[in-house]
């Protein structure tokens, strides 16, 4: 991140972000991604009220982050352009980190392969002086884009909600969730990101969603799944039962002589409908729960003979 841009995310130059996300130097975007919000979830404010030292960790980690993310800056950080903070370095490499690196062995006078200065070398250093002074003085300039992740409850994201998001630099911004918002979508809040630079517009923060798992429900595009516990009762002799869904509960009618792993669908009562897209449907699975032990049960059962008697492995047999 620009040295000039006013919110930008603060970490020790001492810290190595590699080390902050516990990931090593040739990480993928995955692995990086993934220890990020692995580290994000545990630290974060809101699941830490009161607990100064999370705080300082969650900047700590989404600082690193926000330097890791960005292939640029990563490549920047990783030649030694960009300190920990993802700030310029002030003076740059020195003559010697220069002089003995690769780019520099032509100027060294060991060895036999030795060479001489010659007029290309100025012309190669001087002509970047010049460019890299042109770039800074040319004038207003957006502010960078500034990326960040929260992660939302399951029925946020399907129904739609607004969320509140800390950032690492202590500001907070009301995040608009749309209803029927899906895993890893991201949300541009315009003028939210790193400040202009030269009197230029403020850059955007780009916000991206992580869905928390529900307890029962499941989504799948538009629709969402359940499994439905019923009693025997229920399976055997029908009932009207309720249901839950993610606008509330409804009541729903099971057939008489349901099995278990029966589907039963409620329509448009999945993801809700929205611009561009129908509703989605609820698909409820049966799963027959004998529920507590009852010996009155027990009993007639063994003496209860089906008039139909029937094996329902028998599909199962194996030909020896």
């Amino acid at each position: 991140m620009s040295a000039s841009a006013p919110s930008q995310l603060k970490v020790s130059p001492l810290e190595d972000p590699y080390a902050t996300l516990g990931v090593s130097r040739a990480a993928s975007p995955d692995e990086i991604r993934t220890a990020y919000r692995k580290l994000a979830k545990l630290h974060h404010p809101d699941l830490n009220p009161g607990n100064a030292a999370a705080e300082e960790k969650f900047k700590t980690v989404s600082a690193a982050n926000e330097l890791l993310s960005d292939p640029e800056k990563r490549a920047r950080f990783d030649r030694g352009e960009l300190d920990a903070a993802g700030q310029e370095r002030q003076n740059g490499p020195s003559y010697r980190d220069h002089a003995e690196g690769a780019a520099g062995q032509r100027y060294s006078r060991a060895g036999p392969q030795a060479q001489s200065w010659d007029g290309a070398d100025f012309s190669d250093l001087f002509g970047s002086m010049f460019n890299q002074s042109r770039r800074a003085d040319s004038g207003p300039r957006q502010g960078e884009d500034q990326r960040y992740t929260l992660t939302a409850a399951f029925l946020d994201a399907v129904n739609g909600a607004t969320r509140r998001l800390t950032l690492p630099d202590g500001r907070t911004l009301d995040v608009k969730i749309p209803p029927g918002t899906t895993q890893g979508q991201v949300l541009r809040l315009r003028g939210q990101g790193g400040g202009g630079i030269a009197g230029g517009p403020d850059g955007d923060a780009l916000i991206e969603i992580d869905i928390a798992p529900h307890p029962f429900f499941e989504r799948r595009g538009n629709d969402i799944d359940l499994v439905l516990p019923v009693t025997v009762v229920e399976a055997t002799l029908g009932a009207s039962v309720q249901v839950p869904t993610p606008a509330g509960p409804v009541m729903m009618r099971i057939p008489p002589h349901s099995d278990s792993g029966a589907a039963l669908r409620l329509r448009g009562r999945g993801v809700p409908k929205r611009t561009g897209a129908a509703a989605g449907d609820l698909h409820a699975t049966l799963r027959i729960v004998l529920g507590p032990a009852d010996a009155a049960l027990e009993a007639f059962l063994k003496t209860w003979t089906p008039a139909q008697p029937f094996n329902p492995r028998a599909a199962m047999q194996v030909q020896s």
